[in-house]
């Protein structure tokens, strides 16, 4: 009698053992690659790909302008077509101030060296200011994608507020030959009820003249911070935020990515029990401490990702390449749009800050980074 050995099985092979990415994560690697949501499903997200405005937006009350200017977006640079995006942002020289943030690499005091590391880089588009768009257009606003970012704060006053003020109008934008506007507003700051009513205005006008929108979406409120621990970086704080900037028809929000959870209950907890609503269903059906549930979390109060998640990549430091790999990884694996990457690639020569944001851009073109 032959003996017929049982065949068992094969183990799927894990994504950390398949994608070289893998080596820019460390000790991470297994827990980012390998993890698998379940909180929300994937199957309920909106998911980039190259159809997500004939998927997503075709049905809304975007006007066909505004659905060809998404789509110059989406079909730009090393990432065109993939339904992600690479964006350049380049505002540090008003938010930040100019010396300090081009000290590190003068040459960008120019703004059309800051152009041509986004077409070098591969970016999907540039979003910058009113005067670096306006020095270089009629040479540039052909050759990439542009986006004005229209408001900012100013960095002389003291104190400093949380505050930001249109720099132009819309039809600037439009003149410039701009695809997108840009905006922040300070949610939860003693000025975002103004902002609100001025972005919600700005937005609606860039829409009539064709254009996309996006929202630099951050939480401000020196309240939030609270035992050491800095809530305006909180997932269920960030996700409201979100939920706001959707609903003032923000067509992709920019948000950092959340470092922990609880902001709505702390708040509670140590400043006002009346504060909001009872959040305990959130922080259990919801959430966990994983980055990439919390930043599930972010892309489902983006209409379950309707409106484009990129998170940002932060300020310049050691091991950028690991660390925008890292968000990368995250932001895409939660069902992210891609990455708005400015002070990692601009404060270091041109060669490092183009490896920079290609290093993103092979996160979102690799294929075995798949949706948690």
């Amino acid at each position: 009698m032959s003996f017929c050995p049982t065949t068992l099985p094969k183990r799927p092979i894990a994504q950390a053992t398949r994608t070289p990415i893998a080596k820019h994560l460390g000790d991470e690697a297994e827990d980012l690659l390998d993890h698998e949501c379940e909180t929300i499903p994937k199957d309920q997200i909106h998911l980039p790909g190259p159809d997500f405005v004939d998927r997503v937006w075709k049905g809304s009350d975007r006007s066909p302008q505004v659905l060809r200017s998404m789509q110059q977006i989406f079909n730009h640079g090393r990432l065109g077509g993939s339904g992600y995006i690479s964006i350049l942002p380049v505002d540090q020289g008003i938010e930040h101030s100019a010396g300090v943030s081009f000290a590190p690499n003068p040459m960008y005091f120019d703004p059309e060296n800051i152009v041509k590391l986004a077409i070098e880089g591969g970016c999907n588009a540039v979003a910058t200011t009113y005067g670096v768009l306006g020095s270089v257009a009629r040479d540039y606003a052909h050759k990439i994608p542009f986006v004005l970012k229209i408001n900012h704060s100013e960095l002389l006053s003291y104190p400093n507020r949380y505050d930001q003020v249109p720099y132009a109008r819309v039809e600037d934008a439009y003149e410039q030959g701009c695809v997108g506007v840009g905006a922040t507003i300070y949610w939860g700051s003693e000025e975002s009820n103004r902002q609100l009513q001025e972005i919600s205005k700005i937005f609606s006008r860039a829409h009539e003249l064709g254009m996309t929108t996006i929202l630099w979406c951050y939480v401000r409120n020196k309240e939030f911070v609270l035992n050491g621990s800095n809530y305006e970086g909180s997932a269920d704080l960030t996700g409201q935020a979100n939920h706001l900037g959707a609903t003032i028809e923000a067509d992709i929000i920019k948000q950092k990515q959340p470092t922990l959870t609880g902001g709505y209950q702390a708040v509670r907890d140590h400043k006002d029990e009346g504060y909001a609503k009872d959040p305990s269903l959130v922080d259990e059906k919801l959430l966990t401490d994983h980055p990439i549930d919390m930043t599930r979390y972010q892309v489902a109060n983006n209409y379950m990702g309707r409106c484009g998640l990129i998170n940002s990549g932060g300020a310049s430091g050691e091991n950028d390449l690991q660390q925008v790999v890292r968000t990368a990884v995250i932001n895409k694996r939660a069902g992210g749009m891609g990455l708005i990457t400015g002070r990692k690639s601009f404060q270091k020569p041109m060669e490092e800050g183009v490896e920079i944001l290609n290093a993103i851009q092979d996160v979102y073109l690799d294929d075995d980074i798949t949706i948690a």
